[in-house]
């Protein structure tokens, strides 16, 4: 397994599979450290930000305990010779970027929740990266750096020694300390620097006598250092997307593998020595064997130069479509965090030089059925603009779009906007897509037959309508639900527009500030229009009586609406936090507020359609019961709101460590029928009735002896007796004899089904009763009578009410009032 930190999860990746295997959630805030328990290999710590260190079992995903520290922790370390105690680093108390090392002791008392407060400063003045700080052979000393100096403490002779280097050096270099890595078997530090060099400390118990040397061959920052399990050979990255490994400390003798696609961020090293683990900037992580060839890479989200393109939904795969490696698409599927694929839009060489002005990707939109795919490349210099709008159309054979029209120069100046008419596409007559841009035009595009005999596809895009509104640039376009009316926004004003005749129908204004965004309505609110200013005017327009409908005064940034639902999302920022406002346009009042979202600027949102409705959930959530909404931020993170409370995500790994819990079901334990009946007994002298189905498939001999037991055991509670006996009977009988499992596996399936006759409690008591009154002694009737279960009677809720279950003492009283004569107030 490889165990990942992400946001405020930890994944748990299969080697073999790239799959993730499982996410431990528990954390309220960022995970920052990770560390296998020294002690135990299947277990793991974990660190946040939330001021806890949690103990997990991670093949299980099983939280153990959860250590309460209360200060932020940044990094997290774990060693074999320090058994109860664990290192984190912490803010200073009471000063601004001040850090501190400390040991934290973990106690072994019973509970999960574990106060952990005795906690032992090592080192002051440290950094908070957790590449800034290592640990030496066999834990004998621990190393630090920040800027320029470098610290290590012993913690047998209790003793700290501080080098420093001066800042640059004659040939110019930076001497600023970037990572640190300590050898494992050896007294040996190893330190990254701002100019590529890497220097190997020795000699470093005497302030004085010390000596390093210097290997250099990263032209720029080095960004991690990582040694072998055995030392022999050390590991580094840097921007240049090479994995560097360093034999014997030696400037010769060094291994490479480039091209890993981007910067190298973190480097790691399996336990057992065989694998290299080096995780990007992109967001991707590398599997490398240790002969330095590449393995397996494990693929989320890339994190790209720029979004420019928005978040768009593939309406064939409902994967998410943005940026990714500079000049391509990522299709990224939100279910799995796995990227689908990547399509190069560009088709060039990208050139990794700064200050170069190359083809970037900044528009794309699909089509509604995804059968078609608009992009907009440009490139601007100095003085020229280069723009190229491409037609992409989906292959069912190669399963991924091809290009079918290349329109260069589509407009003079920037495009602004781009959407898709969304029609029936059965017939490519009606596909439009209509362009808007700063050279105060839009355009509409329609498919032609190709009329070129060399042309390999029989239809391409050709331009059919050039719209303008007294020469103002045009920022937005949308169309309407059924495309029969184009909104195409001019600044101030937007514009209405009939697709079919290309007549204007009518225009809206709602001074002062320019439109930044606008929107149809849906559903059983189609008649409306929405628009958002950027003077923080949020209106909404009636299209049948041509007059504003209402208006609200809100900044908003995004403006997205749902495809499935009458729904509108809002994004506005204040003061640098983000608020969510949902509402209806035949309703100013929103229908869900959501303040302070997030700390970052929301840049883009997308309405996902979901695969199956949510059927829970609370009535604030009921807008999200059809599609599921995510944002991105300015610092490229991508969030969704969820349906469930903070306590209702986090259960599943909050789970107490059982035996029963952690026992893995197999397909071969439901068959055989395992039950799990918790029952309290209050009194113990008391029998127990359990009313079931009859199963007319068991065979007499092993009633009979369900019968004995019961009779030993002074019950009557068969059933897990004969589904028992039923299992051992499967299991100890030849196979030769046995009947075949077609057979078999229907009658057992049937004889677990609840039968389709719900009877109530009271009717069920009430037969119980009957069969009972031949007995004479009330005594031995509500010692044989005092508690009735059944599996498929449950409370049943409505409207929020639960039906209520009676004690076992008020069911007594209860049967003996009935057997009291009261027909003596017929009299009255």
């Amino acid at each position: 397994y490889l165990l990942s930190a992400s946001g405020d999860f930890v994944k748990l990746h299969s080697v073999a599979t790239e799959e993730t295997v499982r996410l431990l959630r528990g954390h309220a805030e960022l995970v920052t450290g990770i560390a296998l328990n020294p002690h135990n290999c299947l277990q793991l710590y974990s660190s946040s930000l939330d001021g806890t260190i949690k103990l997990w079992d991670f093949t299980d995903g099983i939280l153990i305990k959860t250590f309460t520290v209360g200060s932020k922790l940044l990094a997290l370390y774990a060693l074999p010779s320090f058994e109860d105690s664990v290192f984190v680093i912490i803010p200073k108390s009471g000063e601004r970027d001040s850090f501190q090392l400390v040991s934290v002791k973990l106690t072994k008392a019973a509970g999960q929740e574990i106060e952990a407060t005795e906690l032992s400063v090592i080192l002051d003045g440290v950094d908070k990266s957790p590449k800034h700080t290592a640990f030496g052979r066999e834990g004998e000393y621990v190393a630090s750096v920040k800027e320029l100096e470098l610290q290590v403490y012993f913690f047998k002779r209790k003793q700290i020694n501080r080098f420093s280097l001066s800042a640059t050096r004659i040939k110019g270099g930076n001497n600023r300390f970037t990572c640190i890595a300590c050898h494992p078997k050896e007294d040996c530090i190893a330190t990254g620097h701002s100019d590529g060099k890497i220097r190997l400390w020795r000699n470093f118990y005497h302030n004085k006598e010390y000596t390093f040397s210097t290997l250099h061959w990263h032209h720029d920052i080095v960004m991690d250092l990582a040694f072998s399990v055995e030392g022999t050979s050390l590991l580094s990255g840097g921007i240049e997307s090479v994995l560097v490994q360093w034999h014997n400390g030696s400037d010769c003798k060094k291994d490479f593998l480039p091209r890993l696609g981007s910067a190298i961020e973190c480097i790691s090293v399996s336990s057992d020595g065989t694998s290299y683990c080096t995780s990007h900037t992109d967001n991707r992580i590398t599997i490398i064997s240790s002969n330095l060839r590449f393995s397996r890479s494990i693929q989320g989200l890339i994190k790209a130069r720029a979004v420019k393109t928005g978040l768009v939904v593939d309406p064939r795969t409902k994967a998410l479509v943005l940026n990714g490696e500079p000049g391509h698409l990522q299709f990224y599927c939100l279910q799995t965090d796995k990227q689908l694929y990547s399509l190069d839009i560009v088709q060039q060489e990208y050139i990794h030089q700064e200050g170069l002005k190359q083809l970037d990707l900044v528009k794309v939109a699909f089509s509604a059925q995804g059968k078609w795919l608009a992009t907009v490349e440009e490139r601007e210099d100095d003085t020229d603009l280069e723009l190229q709008l491409k037609l992409w159309v989906y292959d069912e054979e190669t399963q991924s779009f091809k290009l079918n029209t290349r329109i260069n120069m589509p407009h003079e100046d920037h495009i602004t906007a781009m959407c898709f008419r969304d029609t029936d596409e059965v017939e490519d007559d009606s596909a439009m897509l209509v362009t808007a841009s700063k050279d105060c035009l839009f355009k509409a595009w329609v498919i032609v037959e190709d009329t070129d005999p060399e042309a390999q596809q029989s239809v391409s895009w050709s331009c059919d309508f050039v719209g303008s509104y007294h020469n103002y640039q045009a920022t937005n376009c949308c169309f309407s639900e059924d495309g029969s009316l184009l909104a195409v926004s001019f600044e101030e004003t937007v514009t209405v527009w009939d697709s079919f005749t290309w007549d204007l129908k009518c225009t809206f204004c709602h001074p002062p500030g320019k439109i930044r965004n606008i929107c149809f309505g849906r559903l059983t609110c189609s008649k409306y229009l929405i628009g958002a200013t950027d003077h923080g005017f949020l209106c909404c327009w009636n299209l049948l009586s041509c007059a504003l409908e209402w208006s609200a005064q809100l900044n908003v940034l995004v403006l997205q609406p749902d495809p499935l639902s009458e729904h509108i999302a809002a994004v506005s920022c204040i003061s640098k936090d983000s608020s969510l406002f949902v509402f209806k346009p035949n309703e100013p009042r929103p229908i869900c507020i959501q303040r302070n979202l997030c700390k970052e600027k929301i840049q883009f949102a997308v309405f996902v359609p979901r695969d199956i409705p949510e059927t829970s959930g609370s009535e604030k959530h009921l807008w999200l019961r059809r599609s599921q909404i995510f944002f991105l931020t300015d610092t490229q993170e991508l969030m969704t709101l969820s349906t469930k409370s903070p306590e209702e995500r986090l259960t599943p790994s909050s789970k107490q460590l059982a035996v029963e819990e952690s026992l893995p079901v197999t397909p071969f334990s439901l068959l055989l029928g395992k039950h799990r009946h918790q029952k309290s007994q209050e009194d113990a002298d008391l029998g127990k009735v359990f009313v079931h189905s009859h199963h007319k498939q068991d065979s007499p001999a092993v009633k009979e002896v369900g019968v004995i037991i019961s009779k030993f055991t002074n019950k009557t509670d068969k059933e897990p007796f004969l589904t028992l006996l039923s299992s051992l009977q499967l299991l100890h009988t030849p196979a030769h004899v046995l009947p075949s499992a077609s057979f078999l596996c229907p009658i057992f399936i049937n004889s677990l089904l609840t039968s389709k006759e719900n009877k109530s409690a009271e009717e069920v008591a009430d037969e119980v009763e009957m069969e009972s009154k031949d007995s004479e002694d009330d005594s031995d009737e509500e010692r044989n009578i005092a508690e009735i279960e059944q599996d498929d009677q449950t409370p049943v809720d409505f409207w929020g009410e639960t039906t209520c279950k009676l004690s076992k003492s008020e069911e007594r009283e209860l049967r003996k009032i009935r057997k009291m004569d009261y027909s003596w107030i017929s009299s009255f």
